[in-house]
């Protein structure tokens, strides 16, 4: 697999900001709500891997043979560390989601176009 770019993750912040401005357009509700599943999902979704991303960016920095050995260091590595904790709470809007998608009693999930009714 090859190593992300800058571009590669601003186009995916790109979708990210796509994904909101369709949702601000009244789209169906169970089309909606399959959109936005991956996103929220308790074990793959962003706030799980954005928390796993900071972890990893601090190891990263820690572990790299330049790295400053000073106290302000460590401190912004722990709010860092801090940040990725909050994020990672988050992982319970999958659960907001299910309650959400219940309310709706013909939602449906999977990809646009090819949903399936529960």
């Amino acid at each position: 697999m090859p190593a992300p770019t800058p571009d590669t993750i601003r186009t995916l912040t790109e979708t990210l900001s796509n994904l909101t401005n369709y949702l601000r357009e009244n789209p169906d509700p169970a089309q909606a709500l399959a959109l936005v599943e991956p996103l929220v999902h308790d074990y793959t979704g962003a706030p799980v891997q954005i928390a796993d991303t900071l972890r990893a960016l601090v190891r990263a920095l820690q572990d790299h043979p330049e790295a400053p050995n000073i106290r302000h260091t460590a401190s912004l590595f722990q709010e860092l560390l801090g940040a990725a904790s909050e994020l990672e709470d988050q992982h319970t809007l999958h659960y907001a989601l299910e309650d959400i998608r219940a309310l709706y009693p013909r939602s449906c999930t999977g990809e646009p176009g090819r949903a399936r009714c529960r």
